[in-house]
């Protein structure tokens, strides 16, 4: 019986990825015949690349507007070149748009795999119904509507996503190694990737420590000492338990000899910063870092909009609203915070009000500039998103939730400019490890999802403008 749902299974897969490369391809050719120039950023990513492909790597021929590093452009150099020499195409075939956005077409497949993979050892396999679970939530994170847009675009999220995301798995599986080394592929992509193989050893340490907190629990169980009362009992157990683990030699001896390939590739990424003078290149000027607190709320709302299936209903609303009762006092210091946060640290980057292409430069103009009072009254809303958030990661531990609640904190914050984008990674990550939720859930988030993405390629391809100064032809994106 086992095996022959492992085989239908495996049926299922192939026949949902399929699907998706088939329809895939079918919009790359609607995008190559409609964008026969670089669009956005394409301008500065694909004239790069072509420069590598023609074998010009010299510092001299970089373009100073980029502010990433190049694996994006080494990778597809090592995909489209070999391609020259096995059929013969020639330099201008195999340097083209065409085939240089195609390596994202291929990473979105790698991609497609290794979500399946990682909802395989992520989520438990002890249920019939899981199998179709995992292959509608491999399906719905593979055409998640902000990240499949940029898989027909030459862009670096495939490939950014791809060296990440096979890092965990690598580093689920306990090839640190491994998952060291492809986080530095990830690195390559963007620089910030590295808070994610961070994540990575953080995990490895949030175990461990999970473990340890298990044996203190029950040594207080069997020595039946008073119980701490108070409304940040739990939270004070918990720090003291991390300073007495910490101040032992033996645990940081346990957990470095753990985590020894990230704590290399940390103090590279340290000496890289030390030696370039900061985490950027190329033009600094836009992507000043600072604190953006409020990115925080943003990415709550996000990700309650993308994941309203899963986040929202009457049930959690009542929930919420009894915790909130329940711990009152707590909640009117979090939301009195939280609004000091929107009013010292709202930061609106040049580029989100100068460029109308974005669907942020609408969100921002319709919601956050309606009336000033606007980005305050929608501080109930981020609580709300904040705690369904971590109330759907409950299943996972107090420090599994530590590390990768600072692993968010430091990759999106410190981002002047609100953009979708960099929600990307992290929202991954939080769907992968989510508990499976039921098919109809799935099969409504799917269906959104795929709704959203012929909106928006409808959109991008058909509705079409021009600037009064500008005789280019400008389509709305994410």
């Amino acid at each position: 019986m086992g095996s022959g749902m492992a085989q239908l299974e495996g049926y299922y897969f192939s026949a949902a990825l399929s699907c998706t490369f088939l329809v895939s391809c079918l919009l790359f050719s609607a995008f190559s015949r409609a964008l026969r120039e670089p669009y956005m950023d394409e301008v500065f990513h694909l004239p790069q690349a072509q420069r590598y492909c023609e074998g010009r790597f010299s510092p001299a021929q970089w373009d100073p507007m980029i502010t990433t590093l190049p694996g994006l452009y080494l990778v597809s150099v090592g995909v489209v070149k070999p391609a020259s020499w096995i059929f013969g195409w020639s330099e201008h075939v195999v340097c083209s748009i065409g085939m240089l956005r195609f390596v994202n077409l291929l990473f979105s497949v790698g991609n497609f795999y290794l979500l399946y993979l990682l909802f395989r050892k992520v989520q438990p396999r002890n249920k019939a119904a899981s199998s179709i679970q995992r292959i509608l939530s491999t399906l719905a994170l593979a055409v998640f509507p902000t990240f499949y847009f940029f898989n027909f675009l030459y862009y670096t999220e495939a490939g950014s996503m791809f060296f990440t995301l096979f890092a965990y798995l690598m580093c689920l599986y306990g090839n640190h190694k491994t998952s060291a080394l492809l986080g530095f592929g990830g690195f390559m992509f963007r620089q910030t990737n590295i808070v994610w193989t961070v994540f990575c050893a953080g995990h490895v340490i949030a175990h461990k420590l999970t473990e340890a907190w298990k044996t203190e629990l029950q040594k207080k169980k069997e020595e039946k000492l008073p119980s701490v009362k108070g409304p940040f009992s739990e939270f004070r157990k918990i720090l003291w338990f991390l300073l007495g683990y910490c101040m032992s030699f033996k645990n940081l001896s346990v957990l470095i000899l753990l985590t020894w390939p990230y704590i290399l590739l940390v103090l590279a990424f340290c000496a890289f910063v030390v030696v370039n003078g900061g985490i950027v290149i190329g033009d600094r000027s836009n992507h000043e870092a600072c604190l953006h607190f409020p990115q925080l709320f943003y990415f709550f709302s996000f990700t309650l909009f993308f994941s309203f299936p899963h986040l929202l209903s009457p049930t959690k609303v009542k929930a919420f609203i009894c915790v909130v009762w329940k711990h009152r006092i707590q909640f009117l210091v979090i939301t009195a915070v939280s609004m000091f946060l929107v009013w010292k640290f709202t930061y609106v980057h040049k580029y989100l009000l100068a460029d109308n292409r974005h669907y942020t430069f609408y969100v921002w103009k319709r919601v956050f500039q309606k009336h000033d009072i606007m980005k305050y009254l929608l501080v109930p809303g981020y609580l709300f998103a904040g705690w369904s958030i971590a109330d759907s990661l409950k299943s996972k531990s107090v420090f599994w939730n530590l590390m990768f609640f600072i692993c968010l904190f430091t990759s999106i914050v410190p981002q002047k400019l609100l953009e979708f984008r960099y929600f990307i990674l992290p929202y991954v990550i939080y769907r992968v490890n989510i508990p499976l939720p039921p098919t109809s859930r799935l099969v409504c988030e799917l269906s959104c999802y795929a709704l959203v993405n012929f909106l928006t390629f409808y959109i991008f391809l058909n509705k079409t403008f021009q600037w009064p100064d500008n005789q280019d032809i400008q389509r709305f994106m994410w």
